[in-house]
């Protein structure tokens, strides 16, 4: 069944990325003040917004997992953690590159740059935390009262922007700033679309790296077994 809906979810968001792509190259305007580079934003934003729906999945399972002790939420939690990982080293990356050409610099200390990096090292640390425990019930554990506490970096980095107005631009969207239209609807509409294809490709991460959990627990379940017998 899982395979079935990754080969579904493949079959919608790939095709739409590739035709994202085009719009995005050609058919999409220039930013009036940036030109052509603006268009990295098309895969800065929704990156962004994809690592942010992944910590949450993490967060969310890890409550779980303290609550009804069950091995599942933790296998979620962990497959989540990894794919917000990846999407957020895109954003990281994209922004990076936008700011070189855009400020001249490739980093700059700006609030929403600097917890989003922080965001990053702190739920990588997730991932070390997981390999130096070996009990599989004792790492459950920790790690979730870790992603729990973790959680609060990326309520600052949601906030950043609005709370400390640095050279990140402030929000753009018409939903963000009480109906004002402050982007091309052409572009906005291609932001919704394109981010609606990076979830469903982080959906495909997310069910990958559970079956990849699964799989790997049976084996670790098996090897404990054999050298209970010995």
């Amino acid at each position: 069944m899982r395979t079935k809906v990754i080969l579904a979810l493949g079959a919608i968001g790939l095709p739409l990325l590739l035709r994202n792509l085009y719009v995005i190259m050609f058919l999409v305007p220039d930013d009036l003040e940036q030109g052509p580079v603006y268009r990295i934003f098309y895969y800065h934003l929704p990156a962004f917004l994809v690592a942010m729906c992944g910590y949450i999945t993490a967060m969310a399972a890890s409550v779980l997992y303290l609550v009804k002790r069950d091995q599942k939420y933790d296998t979620i939690a962990v497959a989540a953690t990894e794919t917000a990982l990846a999407f957020a080293a895109v954003n990281l990356i994209t922004g990076m590159i936008w700011g070189r050409i855009s400020w001249g610099i490739w980093w700059a200390w700006d609030a929403r740059l600097t917890w989003a990096l922080i965001s990053w090292l702190v739920y990588f640390g997730y991932l070390m935390l997981r390999n130096a425990i070996d009990d599989p019930t004792e790492r459950a554990k920790n790690t979730a009262v870790y992603s729990i506490f973790a959680s609060a970096s990326v309520a600052v980095t949601w906030k950043a922007i609005e709370w400390w107005r640095t050279q990140h631009p402030g929000p753009v969207l018409s939903i963000r700033t009480g109906g004002v239209q402050r982007i091309d609807p052409a572009m906005e509409n291609m932001l919704y679309i394109n981010t609606l294809a990076l979830l469903l490709l982080g959906a495909i991460f997310l069910l990958v790296r559970l079956r990849q959990e699964e799989v790997q627990r049976e084996i670790d379940g098996l090897r404990r077994y054999a050298h209970a017998l010995n």
